[in-house]
Protein backbone atom coordinates (compact mmCIF):
# COMPACT_ATOMS: atom_id res chain seq x y z
CA UNK A 1 0.00 0.00 0.00
CA UNK A 2 2.89 2.23 0.74
CA UNK A 3 4.41 2.16 -2.67
CA UNK A 4 1.06 2.57 -4.02
CA UNK A 5 0.78 5.88 -2.34
CA UNK A 6 4.07 6.36 -3.26
CA UNK A 7 3.68 6.26 -6.69
CA UNK A 8 0.48 8.34 -6.97
CA UNK A 9 2.47 10.80 -5.21
CA UNK A 10 4.91 11.07 -8.07
CA UNK A 11 2.35 10.95 -10.41
CA UNK A 12 0.94 14.28 -8.69
CA UNK A 13 4.70 15.85 -8.88
CA UNK A 14 5.00 15.11 -12.01
CA UNK A 15 1.91 16.61 -13.41
CA UNK A 16 2.39 19.76 -11.20
CA UNK A 17 6.02 20.07 -13.30
CA UNK A 18 3.86 20.28 -16.04
CA UNK A 19 1.65 22.77 -14.80
CA UNK A 20 4.26 24.79 -13.32
CA UNK A 21 6.01 25.11 -16.64
CA UNK A 22 1.99 26.23 -18.18
CA UNK A 23 2.19 28.71 -15.75
CA UNK A 24 5.43 30.39 -16.48
CA UNK A 25 4.90 30.27 -20.07
CA UNK A 26 2.16 32.82 -19.00
CA UNK A 27 4.73 35.09 -18.18
CA UNK A 28 5.30 35.63 -21.89
CA UNK A 29 1.65 34.69 -23.39
CA UNK A 30 1.05 39.16 -23.88
CA UNK A 31 4.80 39.75 -24.97
CA UNK A 32 7.50 41.58 -23.17
CA UNK A 33 6.70 40.95 -19.93
CA UNK A 34 8.67 43.99 -18.49
CA UNK A 35 6.50 45.96 -20.55
CA UNK A 36 3.52 43.93 -19.60
CA UNK A 37 4.30 44.49 -15.71
CA UNK A 38 4.76 48.12 -15.67
CA UNK A 39 2.64 51.11 -16.73
CA UNK A 40 2.46 52.08 -20.62
CA UNK A 41 4.07 55.23 -20.17
CA UNK A 42 7.33 54.26 -18.27
CA UNK A 43 10.95 55.51 -19.97
CA UNK A 44 12.74 52.76 -21.86
CA UNK A 45 15.40 52.93 -19.29
CA UNK A 46 13.75 52.49 -16.33
CA UNK A 47 12.07 49.42 -18.39
CA UNK A 48 15.54 48.18 -19.43
CA UNK A 49 16.27 48.65 -15.54
CA UNK A 50 13.77 46.57 -14.59
CA UNK A 51 13.79 43.83 -17.03
CA UNK A 52 17.99 43.37 -15.49
CA UNK A 53 16.46 43.32 -12.10
CA UNK A 54 13.28 40.87 -12.47
CA UNK A 55 15.69 38.27 -14.35
CA UNK A 56 14.34 38.88 -17.77
CA UNK A 57 17.60 39.32 -19.70
CA UNK A 58 18.23 35.94 -18.55
CA UNK A 59 17.60 32.77 -20.49
CA UNK A 60 14.30 30.69 -20.65
CA UNK A 61 15.85 27.58 -18.41
CA UNK A 62 17.68 29.81 -15.53
CA UNK A 63 14.69 31.97 -15.51
CA UNK A 64 11.93 28.97 -15.13
CA UNK A 65 14.59 27.81 -12.24
CA UNK A 66 14.08 30.80 -10.78
CA UNK A 67 10.37 30.74 -10.88
CA UNK A 68 10.16 27.18 -9.26
CA UNK A 69 12.42 28.12 -6.45
CA UNK A 70 10.10 30.79 -5.88
CA UNK A 71 7.26 28.82 -6.43
CA UNK A 72 8.25 26.97 -3.81
CA UNK A 73 8.62 28.87 -1.10
CA UNK A 74 4.92 30.28 -1.88
CA UNK A 75 6.43 33.57 -4.02
CA UNK A 76 4.26 34.16 -6.72
CA UNK A 77 4.90 37.65 -6.75
CA UNK A 78 3.42 41.25 -6.88
CA UNK A 79 -0.43 41.97 -8.15
CA UNK A 80 -0.40 44.81 -10.46
CA UNK A 81 -4.36 45.37 -9.59
CA UNK A 82 -3.66 45.05 -5.90
CA UNK A 83 0.06 45.68 -5.00
CA UNK A 84 0.00 42.96 -2.50
CA UNK A 85 1.81 39.43 -2.83
CA UNK A 86 -0.30 37.22 -4.88
CA UNK A 87 -0.73 34.04 -3.13
CA UNK A 88 -2.35 35.46 0.31
CA UNK A 89 -5.06 37.28 -2.02
CA UNK A 90 -5.51 33.63 -3.52
CA UNK A 91 -5.54 31.76 0.11
CA UNK A 92 -7.73 34.47 1.28
CA UNK A 93 -10.35 34.17 -1.57
CA UNK A 94 -10.13 30.14 -1.67
CA UNK A 95 -12.44 28.95 1.70
CA UNK A 96 -15.34 30.65 -0.11
CA UNK A 97 -14.95 28.82 -3.31
CA UNK A 98 -14.89 25.31 -1.96
CA UNK A 99 -17.78 26.00 0.25
CA UNK A 100 -19.54 26.80 -2.87
CA UNK A 101 -17.99 23.99 -4.43
CA UNK A 102 -18.97 21.98 -1.79
CA UNK A 103 -22.37 23.32 -1.69
CA UNK A 104 -22.82 22.24 -5.39
CA UNK A 105 -21.48 18.54 -4.68
CA UNK A 106 -23.69 18.67 -1.85
CA UNK A 107 -26.49 19.46 -4.02
CA UNK A 108 -25.67 17.28 -7.31
CA UNK A 109 -25.85 14.28 -4.57
CA UNK A 110 -29.06 14.57 -3.11
CA UNK A 111 -30.45 15.45 -6.53
CA UNK A 112 -28.67 13.09 -8.98
CA UNK A 113 -28.54 9.51 -6.75
CA UNK A 114 -32.20 9.90 -6.21
CA UNK A 115 -33.18 10.40 -9.84
CA UNK A 116 -30.37 7.71 -10.86
CA UNK A 117 -32.17 5.24 -8.72
CA UNK A 118 -35.60 5.96 -9.21
CA UNK A 119 -34.92 5.91 -12.50
CA UNK A 120 -32.54 2.24 -12.69
CA UNK A 121 -35.41 0.88 -10.66
CA UNK A 122 -38.63 1.43 -12.57
CA UNK A 123 -37.34 2.12 -16.62
CA UNK A 124 -40.12 3.59 -19.31
CA UNK A 125 -41.83 4.67 -15.60
CA UNK A 126 -43.01 8.10 -15.94
CA UNK A 127 -40.87 8.48 -13.47
CA UNK A 128 -38.12 7.61 -15.50
CA UNK A 129 -39.77 9.17 -17.93
CA UNK A 130 -39.37 12.69 -16.09
CA UNK A 131 -35.72 11.62 -14.73
CA UNK A 132 -34.35 11.33 -17.76
CA UNK A 133 -36.05 14.75 -19.28
CA UNK A 134 -34.66 16.68 -15.97
CA UNK A 135 -31.37 15.43 -16.93
CA UNK A 136 -31.54 16.29 -20.24
CA UNK A 137 -32.91 19.85 -19.03
CA UNK A 138 -29.92 20.10 -16.36
CA UNK A 139 -27.16 19.47 -19.02
CA UNK A 140 -28.68 21.58 -21.93
CA UNK A 141 -28.78 25.05 -19.86
CA UNK A 142 -25.75 26.92 -19.53
CA UNK A 143 -24.91 27.77 -15.67
CA UNK A 144 -25.25 31.60 -16.58
CA UNK A 145 -28.79 31.38 -17.77
CA UNK A 146 -30.16 29.62 -15.33
CA UNK A 147 -28.32 31.81 -12.22
CA UNK A 148 -30.21 34.29 -13.95
CA UNK A 149 -33.33 32.52 -14.10
CA UNK A 150 -33.02 31.76 -10.38
CA UNK A 151 -32.57 35.43 -9.67
CA UNK A 152 -35.93 36.44 -11.13
CA UNK A 153 -37.57 34.12 -9.62
CA UNK A 154 -36.07 33.18 -6.08
CA UNK A 155 -34.58 36.60 -5.54
CA UNK A 156 -36.55 39.08 -7.40
CA UNK A 157 -40.16 37.46 -7.74
CA UNK A 158 -40.73 35.61 -4.56
CA UNK A 159 -37.91 37.53 -2.73
CA UNK A 160 -37.22 34.27 -0.74
CA UNK A 161 -33.32 34.59 -0.94
CA UNK A 162 -30.52 37.14 -1.56
CA UNK A 163 -29.71 37.50 -5.33
CA UNK A 164 -26.56 38.66 -5.05
CA UNK A 165 -23.98 39.07 -2.74
CA UNK A 166 -22.79 37.59 0.31
CA UNK A 167 -24.80 37.86 3.28
CA UNK A 168 -25.48 35.05 5.18
CA UNK A 169 -25.96 31.42 4.65
CA UNK A 170 -28.79 31.84 2.36
CA UNK A 171 -26.56 33.39 0.14
CA UNK A 172 -25.26 30.07 -1.16
CA UNK A 173 -28.06 28.68 -1.63
CA UNK A 174 -28.33 29.83 -5.41
CA UNK A 175 -25.23 29.82 -6.07
CA UNK A 176 -25.31 25.76 -4.96
CA UNK A 177 -28.09 24.87 -7.33
CA UNK A 178 -26.52 26.81 -10.34
CA UNK A 179 -23.25 25.00 -9.65
CA UNK A 180 -24.65 21.32 -8.84
CA UNK A 181 -27.01 21.69 -11.48
CA UNK A 182 -24.74 19.59 -14.07
CA UNK A 183 -22.99 17.68 -11.74
CA UNK A 184 -26.85 16.40 -10.81
CA UNK A 185 -27.43 15.50 -14.29
CA UNK A 186 -24.43 13.68 -15.00
CA UNK A 187 -24.14 11.52 -11.76
CA UNK A 188 -27.63 10.32 -12.25
CA UNK A 189 -26.86 9.42 -15.80
CA UNK A 190 -23.61 7.62 -14.68
CA UNK A 191 -25.78 5.65 -11.69
CA UNK A 192 -28.13 4.91 -13.72
CA UNK A 193 -26.63 2.80 -16.44
CA UNK A 194 -24.62 1.45 -13.98
CA UNK A 195 -27.30 0.37 -12.09
CA UNK A 196 -29.62 -1.36 -14.92
CA UNK A 197 -26.42 -3.20 -15.72
CA UNK A 198 -26.17 -4.34 -12.07
CA UNK A 199 -29.52 -5.05 -11.64
CA UNK A 200 -29.82 -7.92 -14.24
CA UNK A 201 -26.94 -9.95 -12.58
CA UNK A 202 -27.74 -13.21 -11.26
CA UNK A 203 -27.18 -12.50 -7.57
CA UNK A 204 -29.06 -9.53 -7.90
CA UNK A 205 -32.52 -11.99 -9.29
CA UNK A 206 -31.39 -14.28 -6.45
CA UNK A 207 -31.73 -11.08 -3.68
CA UNK A 208 -34.71 -10.45 -5.14
CA UNK A 209 -36.11 -14.03 -5.04
CA UNK A 210 -35.30 -14.53 -1.65
CA UNK A 211 -38.31 -11.97 -1.13
CA UNK A 212 -35.96 -8.97 -0.44
CA UNK A 213 -37.68 -5.50 -1.66
CA UNK A 214 -36.18 -3.29 -4.38
CA UNK A 215 -34.31 -0.57 -2.26
CA UNK A 216 -32.64 -2.86 -0.21
CA UNK A 217 -31.93 -4.80 -2.97
CA UNK A 218 -30.01 -1.85 -4.56
CA UNK A 219 -28.79 -0.45 -0.87
CA UNK A 220 -27.27 -3.76 0.42
CA UNK A 221 -26.20 -5.73 -3.26
CA UNK A 222 -26.11 -3.80 -6.02
CA UNK A 223 -24.69 -0.13 -4.75
CA UNK A 224 -21.91 -1.57 -3.73
CA UNK A 225 -20.85 -2.43 -7.46
CA UNK A 226 -21.25 0.75 -8.55
CA UNK A 227 -19.16 2.84 -5.85
CA UNK A 228 -16.50 2.64 -8.55
CA UNK A 229 -17.38 4.60 -11.03
CA UNK A 230 -20.34 6.73 -8.92
CA UNK A 231 -16.70 7.60 -7.06
CA UNK A 232 -14.79 8.54 -10.35
CA UNK A 233 -17.70 10.92 -11.75
CA UNK A 234 -18.12 13.02 -8.19
CA UNK A 235 -14.39 13.33 -8.05
CA UNK A 236 -14.24 14.15 -11.41
CA UNK A 237 -17.58 16.49 -10.92
CA UNK A 238 -15.41 18.75 -8.35
CA UNK A 239 -12.99 19.84 -11.31
CA UNK A 240 -16.12 20.78 -13.06
CA UNK A 241 -17.88 22.32 -9.59
CA UNK A 242 -14.81 25.15 -9.52
CA UNK A 243 -15.33 25.80 -13.56
CA UNK A 244 -18.85 26.38 -12.17
CA UNK A 245 -18.20 28.36 -9.67
CA UNK A 246 -16.29 30.96 -11.89
CA UNK A 247 -19.58 31.94 -13.64
CA UNK A 248 -21.60 31.59 -10.27
CA UNK A 249 -19.23 33.88 -8.38
CA UNK A 250 -18.97 36.58 -11.56
CA UNK A 251 -23.12 36.30 -11.83
CA UNK A 252 -23.75 36.57 -7.82
CA UNK A 253 -21.09 39.14 -7.08
CA UNK A 254 -19.58 36.61 -4.60
CA UNK A 255 -15.70 37.74 -3.69
CA UNK A 256 -14.36 34.14 -4.47
CA UNK A 257 -11.51 32.77 -6.30
CA UNK A 258 -13.44 33.16 -9.20
CA UNK A 259 -14.57 36.30 -9.25
CA UNK A 260 -10.80 37.34 -8.65
CA UNK A 261 -9.67 35.52 -11.71
CA UNK A 262 -12.00 36.67 -13.92
CA UNK A 263 -10.80 40.40 -12.00
CA UNK A 264 -6.83 39.20 -12.87
CA UNK A 265 -7.76 38.15 -16.57
CA UNK A 266 -9.55 41.84 -17.02
CA UNK A 267 -6.59 43.29 -15.50
CA UNK A 268 -3.73 41.43 -17.64
CA UNK A 269 -2.53 41.02 -14.19
CA UNK A 270 -0.09 38.18 -14.58
CA UNK A 271 0.96 37.09 -11.48
CA UNK A 272 -2.38 36.60 -10.09
CA UNK A 273 -3.53 34.79 -12.60
CA UNK A 274 -0.49 32.29 -12.79
CA UNK A 275 -0.90 31.71 -9.03
CA UNK A 276 -4.96 31.31 -9.45
CA UNK A 277 -3.52 28.26 -11.89
CA UNK A 278 -1.64 26.84 -9.69
CA UNK A 279 -3.20 26.92 -7.10
CA UNK A 280 -6.82 25.18 -9.14
CA UNK A 281 -4.22 22.18 -10.37
CA UNK A 282 -2.84 21.87 -7.02
CA UNK A 283 -6.39 21.59 -5.61
CA UNK A 284 -7.12 19.12 -8.90
CA UNK A 285 -3.94 17.10 -8.22
CA UNK A 286 -4.92 16.31 -4.35
CA UNK A 287 -8.55 15.50 -5.60
CA UNK A 288 -7.32 12.93 -7.78
CA UNK A 289 -4.53 11.44 -5.18
CA UNK A 290 -7.35 10.69 -2.54
CA UNK A 291 -9.50 9.18 -5.34
CA UNK A 292 -6.70 7.16 -5.91
CA UNK A 293 -6.95 5.92 -2.34
CA UNK A 294 -10.70 5.48 -1.96
CA UNK A 295 -10.30 3.30 -5.00
CA UNK A 296 -7.58 1.22 -3.20
CA UNK A 297 -9.69 1.04 0.03
CA UNK A 298 -12.96 -0.18 -2.35
CA UNK A 299 -10.84 -2.30 -4.62
CA UNK A 300 -7.23 -3.80 -2.74
CA UNK A 301 -6.60 -5.26 -6.16
CA UNK A 302 -5.37 -2.22 -7.69
CA UNK A 303 -2.40 -1.79 -5.21
CA UNK A 304 -1.52 -5.54 -4.98
CA UNK A 305 -1.17 -5.62 -8.48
Amino acid sequence: MLAYILQRLAHGLLVLCGVSLIVFALTYLGGDPARALLPLDTPVEDVEAFRHAAGFDQSLPLQYARFVARVVTGDFGTSLRYREPVLPLVLARLPLTLALALSGLAVALLVGVPLGISSALWPNTWLDIFARALMLLNQSVPNFWLAIVLILIFGVTLRWLPPSGLDDARSLLLPALTVGALPAAIIARVLRANLRDVLRRDYVRTARAKGLRDLRVVWRHALRNVLLPLTTIVALQLGTLLGGAIIAEAVFALPGLGRLSVQAISARDVPLIQAFVFVSATFIVLINLALDLVYARLDPRLHLS
